[in-house]
Protein backbone atom coordinates (compact mmCIF):
# COMPACT_ATOMS: atom_id res chain seq x y z
CA UNK A 1 0.00 0.00 0.00
CA UNK A 2 1.12 3.31 -1.20
CA UNK A 3 1.60 6.39 1.12
CA UNK A 4 0.38 9.50 -0.41
CA UNK A 5 3.05 11.96 -0.08
CA UNK A 6 1.92 16.00 -0.60
CA UNK A 7 4.77 18.49 -2.22
CA UNK A 8 6.17 20.76 0.03
CA UNK A 9 3.89 23.64 -1.04
CA UNK A 10 1.28 21.63 0.48
CA UNK A 11 2.85 21.36 3.74
CA UNK A 12 3.84 25.00 3.91
CA UNK A 13 0.16 25.91 3.37
CA UNK A 14 -0.89 23.54 6.17
CA UNK A 15 1.63 25.39 8.17
CA UNK A 16 0.79 28.49 7.57
CA UNK A 17 -3.03 27.79 8.31
CA UNK A 18 -2.18 26.03 11.74
CA UNK A 19 -0.18 29.16 12.61
CA UNK A 20 -2.87 31.51 11.84
CA UNK A 21 -5.33 29.61 14.02
CA UNK A 22 -3.31 29.42 16.87
CA UNK A 23 -2.64 33.25 16.33
CA UNK A 24 -6.49 33.97 16.51
CA UNK A 25 -6.78 31.69 19.51
CA UNK A 26 -4.19 32.62 21.46
CA UNK A 27 -5.23 36.27 20.23
CA UNK A 28 -8.67 35.67 21.43
CA UNK A 29 -7.39 34.19 25.67
CA UNK A 30 -5.01 37.20 25.51
CA UNK A 31 -7.81 40.10 25.05
CA UNK A 32 -9.95 38.14 27.75
CA UNK A 33 -7.13 37.92 30.15
CA UNK A 34 -6.45 41.60 29.12
CA UNK A 35 -10.01 42.71 29.99
CA UNK A 36 -10.28 40.33 33.33
CA UNK A 37 -7.14 41.98 34.58
CA UNK A 38 -7.97 45.77 33.60
CA UNK A 39 -11.14 45.11 35.15
CA UNK A 40 -9.63 43.33 38.67
CA UNK A 41 -7.19 46.31 38.58
CA UNK A 42 -9.93 49.07 37.82
CA UNK A 43 -11.95 47.99 40.96
CA UNK A 44 -8.84 47.37 43.31
CA UNK A 45 -7.06 51.22 42.78
CA UNK A 46 -10.62 52.34 43.06
CA UNK A 47 -10.60 53.65 39.51
CA UNK A 48 -13.92 52.47 39.42
CA UNK A 49 -16.66 51.54 41.94
CA UNK A 50 -16.35 48.05 43.60
CA UNK A 51 -20.00 48.33 44.60
CA UNK A 52 -21.61 48.68 41.09
CA UNK A 53 -19.21 46.87 38.98
CA UNK A 54 -18.25 44.22 41.29
CA UNK A 55 -14.69 42.61 40.58
CA UNK A 56 -13.47 38.95 39.37
CA UNK A 57 -11.95 38.00 42.54
CA UNK A 58 -15.43 38.76 44.22
CA UNK A 59 -17.19 36.87 41.36
CA UNK A 60 -15.14 34.24 41.80
CA UNK A 61 -15.92 33.93 45.29
CA UNK A 62 -19.50 34.47 45.09
CA UNK A 63 -19.27 31.58 42.08
CA UNK A 64 -17.78 28.88 44.54
CA UNK A 65 -19.86 30.03 47.22
CA UNK A 66 -23.00 29.42 44.95
CA UNK A 67 -21.33 26.08 43.66
CA UNK A 68 -20.91 24.51 47.22
CA UNK A 69 -24.84 25.92 48.13
CA UNK A 70 -26.31 23.72 44.76
CA UNK A 71 -27.77 27.23 44.26
CA UNK A 72 -25.53 27.57 40.78
CA UNK A 73 -25.85 24.25 39.52
CA UNK A 74 -29.85 24.47 40.27
CA UNK A 75 -30.36 27.60 38.76
CA UNK A 76 -28.17 27.52 35.61
CA UNK A 77 -29.92 24.30 34.97
CA UNK A 78 -33.16 25.64 35.08
CA UNK A 79 -32.05 28.17 32.79
CA UNK A 80 -30.09 26.08 30.02
CA UNK A 81 -32.80 23.23 30.11
CA UNK A 82 -35.32 26.22 29.21
CA UNK A 83 -33.04 27.73 26.15
CA UNK A 84 -31.66 24.45 24.43
CA UNK A 85 -35.55 23.85 24.57
CA UNK A 86 -36.87 26.49 22.88
CA UNK A 87 -33.75 26.84 20.52
CA UNK A 88 -34.96 23.26 19.29
CA UNK A 89 -38.50 24.36 19.03
CA UNK A 90 -37.57 27.79 17.83
CA UNK A 91 -34.89 26.21 15.32
CA UNK A 92 -37.66 23.13 14.09
CA UNK A 93 -40.16 25.31 13.01
CA UNK A 94 -38.04 27.82 11.54
CA UNK A 95 -37.21 25.37 9.25
CA UNK A 96 -39.96 23.38 8.67
CA UNK A 97 -41.91 27.09 7.97
CA UNK A 98 -38.99 28.30 5.51
CA UNK A 99 -39.27 24.44 3.58
CA UNK A 100 -43.37 25.50 3.16
CA UNK A 101 -42.85 28.94 1.95
CA UNK A 102 -40.29 27.70 -0.47
CA UNK A 103 -41.95 24.96 -1.82
CA UNK A 104 -45.06 27.71 -2.18
CA UNK A 105 -44.44 30.54 -4.20
CA UNK A 106 -48.00 31.86 -3.33
CA UNK A 107 -47.77 31.63 0.13
CA UNK A 108 -45.09 32.65 0.56
CA UNK A 109 -45.67 36.01 -1.04
CA UNK A 110 -49.06 36.14 0.89
CA UNK A 111 -46.99 35.52 4.36
CA UNK A 112 -44.22 37.35 4.13
CA UNK A 113 -45.43 40.95 5.13
CA UNK A 114 -47.23 39.16 8.46
CA UNK A 115 -44.05 37.98 8.96
CA UNK A 116 -42.25 41.16 9.01
CA UNK A 117 -44.84 42.33 11.52
CA UNK A 118 -44.60 40.15 13.78
CA UNK A 119 -40.42 39.90 13.69
CA UNK A 120 -40.76 44.08 14.49
CA UNK A 121 -43.21 43.45 17.01
CA UNK A 122 -41.49 44.01 20.73
CA UNK A 123 -41.87 40.51 22.69
CA UNK A 124 -40.95 41.89 26.10
CA UNK A 125 -44.64 43.96 25.57
CA UNK A 126 -46.36 40.55 24.98
CA UNK A 127 -44.98 39.23 28.15
CA UNK A 128 -48.48 39.81 30.29
CA UNK A 129 -50.44 38.29 27.39
CA UNK A 130 -47.71 35.03 27.17
CA UNK A 131 -48.38 34.67 31.01
CA UNK A 132 -52.18 34.74 30.63
CA UNK A 133 -51.70 32.51 27.88
CA UNK A 134 -49.19 29.76 29.30
CA UNK A 135 -49.14 31.01 33.03
CA UNK A 136 -46.16 31.90 35.12
CA UNK A 137 -44.33 28.97 34.59
CA UNK A 138 -41.28 27.43 32.07
CA UNK A 139 -43.87 27.17 29.43
CA UNK A 140 -44.36 30.56 28.92
CA UNK A 141 -40.28 31.24 29.11
CA UNK A 142 -39.92 28.60 26.67
CA UNK A 143 -43.09 30.19 24.23
CA UNK A 144 -40.95 33.56 25.18
CA UNK A 145 -37.62 32.22 24.28
CA UNK A 146 -39.65 30.67 20.56
CA UNK A 147 -41.14 33.42 19.97
CA UNK A 148 -37.71 35.58 19.66
CA UNK A 149 -35.91 32.62 18.07
CA UNK A 150 -38.62 31.56 15.67
CA UNK A 151 -39.37 34.38 13.05
CA UNK A 152 -35.63 35.34 12.79
CA UNK A 153 -34.95 31.51 11.58
CA UNK A 154 -37.64 31.80 8.81
CA UNK A 155 -36.21 35.09 7.35
CA UNK A 156 -32.59 33.92 7.33
CA UNK A 157 -33.35 30.36 6.19
CA UNK A 158 -35.85 30.98 3.51
CA UNK A 159 -33.97 33.67 2.19
CA UNK A 160 -31.12 31.40 2.01
CA UNK A 161 -33.47 28.97 0.20
CA UNK A 162 -34.86 31.40 -2.09
CA UNK A 163 -31.12 32.43 -3.37
CA UNK A 164 -30.15 29.29 -4.56
CA UNK A 165 -28.09 29.20 -7.59
CA UNK A 166 -31.56 29.48 -10.76
CA UNK A 167 -29.11 27.75 -12.92
CA UNK A 168 -28.71 24.90 -11.12
CA UNK A 169 -32.84 24.70 -9.96
CA UNK A 170 -33.21 24.48 -14.07
CA UNK A 171 -30.76 22.12 -14.68
CA UNK A 172 -32.40 19.94 -11.76
CA UNK A 173 -35.75 20.48 -13.65
CA UNK A 174 -34.94 19.78 -16.73
CA UNK A 175 -33.04 16.40 -15.53
CA UNK A 176 -37.09 15.26 -14.27
CA UNK A 177 -36.23 15.86 -10.33
CA UNK A 178 -39.73 17.32 -8.85
CA UNK A 179 -39.27 19.91 -5.73
CA UNK A 180 -38.67 17.47 -3.07
CA UNK A 181 -35.40 16.07 -5.28
CA UNK A 182 -34.45 19.66 -5.77
CA UNK A 183 -34.54 20.60 -2.76
CA UNK A 184 -32.99 17.85 -1.08
CA UNK A 185 -30.04 17.71 -3.34
CA UNK A 186 -29.79 21.08 -4.34
CA UNK A 187 -31.35 23.87 -2.26
CA UNK A 188 -30.37 22.37 0.90
CA UNK A 189 -26.89 21.38 0.10
CA UNK A 190 -26.03 25.10 -0.86
CA UNK A 191 -28.12 26.26 2.25
CA UNK A 192 -26.07 24.24 5.19
CA UNK A 193 -23.55 27.23 5.79
CA UNK A 194 -26.35 29.99 6.17
CA UNK A 195 -28.42 27.46 7.97
CA UNK A 196 -25.19 26.83 10.41
CA UNK A 197 -24.88 30.68 10.77
CA UNK A 198 -28.30 31.32 11.34
CA UNK A 199 -28.27 28.75 14.13
CA UNK A 200 -24.90 30.73 15.54
CA UNK A 201 -27.39 33.82 15.39
CA UNK A 202 -29.91 31.31 17.75
CA UNK A 203 -27.83 31.02 20.08
CA UNK A 204 -27.59 34.39 21.48
CA UNK A 205 -31.34 34.72 20.68
CA UNK A 206 -32.70 32.16 22.78
CA UNK A 207 -30.55 32.83 25.66
CA UNK A 208 -32.04 36.37 25.40
CA UNK A 209 -35.10 35.16 25.40
CA UNK A 210 -35.31 32.65 28.10
CA UNK A 211 -33.97 35.58 30.56
CA UNK A 212 -36.48 37.51 29.45
CA UNK A 213 -39.11 35.08 30.39
CA UNK A 214 -37.26 34.10 33.60
CA UNK A 215 -37.12 37.94 34.34
CA UNK A 216 -40.78 38.09 34.01
CA UNK A 217 -42.60 35.25 35.37
CA UNK A 218 -39.68 32.70 37.01
CA UNK A 219 -38.78 32.60 40.93
CA UNK A 220 -35.81 30.43 39.50
CA UNK A 221 -32.81 30.33 36.90
CA UNK A 222 -30.23 32.76 36.25
CA UNK A 223 -32.69 35.47 34.89
CA UNK A 224 -34.37 35.60 38.55
CA UNK A 225 -31.11 35.76 39.72
CA UNK A 226 -30.40 38.90 38.05
CA UNK A 227 -33.79 40.18 38.84
CA UNK A 228 -32.93 39.40 42.81
CA UNK A 229 -29.86 40.89 42.83
CA UNK A 230 -31.39 44.32 41.16
CA UNK A 231 -33.77 44.22 43.81
CA UNK A 232 -31.61 44.02 46.82
CA UNK A 233 -28.75 46.10 45.17
CA UNK A 234 -26.48 43.34 45.30
CA UNK A 235 -24.30 43.99 42.03
CA UNK A 236 -21.73 40.99 43.07
CA UNK A 237 -24.92 38.80 42.21
CA UNK A 238 -25.93 40.19 38.88
CA UNK A 239 -22.15 40.38 37.30
CA UNK A 240 -21.72 36.59 38.81
CA UNK A 241 -25.03 35.69 37.30
CA UNK A 242 -24.12 37.68 34.06
CA UNK A 243 -20.72 35.98 34.16
CA UNK A 244 -22.17 32.34 34.40
CA UNK A 245 -24.87 33.06 32.11
CA UNK A 246 -21.78 33.79 29.57
CA UNK A 247 -19.65 30.73 29.93
CA UNK A 248 -23.25 28.85 29.26
CA UNK A 249 -23.67 30.76 26.06
CA UNK A 250 -20.18 30.42 24.77
CA UNK A 251 -20.52 26.19 25.37
CA UNK A 252 -23.59 26.35 23.06
CA UNK A 253 -22.02 28.73 20.92
CA UNK A 254 -18.74 26.14 20.56
CA UNK A 255 -21.56 22.99 20.43
CA UNK A 256 -23.13 24.61 17.05
CA UNK A 257 -19.43 25.47 16.03
CA UNK A 258 -18.47 21.71 16.14
CA UNK A 259 -21.26 20.78 14.46
CA UNK A 260 -20.06 22.97 11.42
CA UNK A 261 -16.37 21.79 11.60
CA UNK A 262 -17.73 17.78 11.27
CA UNK A 263 -20.31 18.66 8.66
CA UNK A 264 -17.72 20.54 6.72
CA UNK A 265 -15.56 17.28 6.87
CA UNK A 266 -18.03 15.38 5.35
Amino acid sequence: MKIKKFSKEHYDYLKKHHTKKAFVLFTQISLLLIFILGWQLLTKFEIISSFFFSSPSTVANMIGELWKSGELLYHAKITLTETLVGFAIASGIGFLVAFILWCNNFLRRVSEPYIVVLNSLPKIALGPIIIIWFGAGNKAIIFMCVLIVVIVTILNILNSFTSCDSQLLALGSSLGANKIQIFFKIVLPNSIKDIISTLKVNVGLSWIGSIMGEMLVSRAGLGYLLTYGKQVANMHLVMTATVVLCVLASLMYFAVALIEKIIQKR
